[in-house]
């Protein structure tokens, strides 16, 4: 679990990244998981865009895919989000509590 503190630096990091994964109108596919899981393994930190003909928002997106990957919700903006997960590298160095 993360804290405030570190939530909000994530989200100046996040601020910065184009999306790495795109939604599209079939929702949260096997292979969008898929694509998601091994983008978080290498990189930590992952922005997704919901396309326009989802139906899905990204709230309700961000929380499904971050319960599906053991991920850390960060945050969500109109059609976009931001989930976090620690990898064994541990690219990134979050503030202490």
């Amino acid at each position: 679990m993360i804290t405030g503190k570190q939530r909000s630096y994530l989200k100046k990091m996040a601020h910065g990244l184009e999306p790495a994964v795109y939604i599209g109108k079939a929702g949260i596919t096997e292979n969008v998981i898929r694509e998601m899981n091994d983008y978080l393994r290498v990189h930590e930190l992952l922005k997704v865009k919901i396309q326009d003909g989802c139906i899905i928002d990204a709230k309700t997106a961000a929380n499904e895919a971050a319960a599906e990957l053991n991920a850390e919700f960060v945050q969500a903006i109109g059609k976009k989000f931001s989930l976090y997960r620690r990898s064994d590298q541990n690219l990134i160095e979050l503030p202490r509590k």
